[in-house]
Order: C-alpha cells, then structure tokens, then sequence
C-alpha cells in the first residue's frame, strides 16, 4: 500500500466513525477489524498484529 492509499483509506476510516457515531464506533470498528482478518489466510498472519496493537495500546496507557 502506498502513502497515498494509507492516506485515503485512513480518511475514509475517520470520516466512517464519524458518521456512525461514538456510540456504534466499537461496533463498527469490530466489523471492519473481521473483515480485514477475513481477508488472511491463517490465525497465524493476524495474531501478531493484534499483539503489537494491544502492545501499543498498553504503552500509551503507561505513557498518559
């Protein structure tokens, strides 16, 4: 993926969430989250993702 694409496909994310609202924001984050795993071959290919994301996430808490 290029700059670029990151770029649109970051935007169209945020301008989704925007639109369902922050009370469907979970929902639909979880969705979109299935899909894109959908789209991989194996657990193998998405379980380390989620455990660098949870990471990141677990850093930022210490950090605030």
């Amino acid at each position: 993926m290029t700059d670029d694409d990151l770029d649109r496909s970051y935007s169209a994310l945020c301008e989704a969430l925007a639109s369902v609202g922050e009370s469907r924001a979970q929902l639909f984050l979880s969705m979109v989250s299935l899909a894109l795993m959908a789209r991989y071959e194996s657990a193998d290919d998405v379980l380390p993702l989620i455990e660098n994301v949870q990471a990141q996430c677990a850093a930022e808490v210490v950090d605030e």
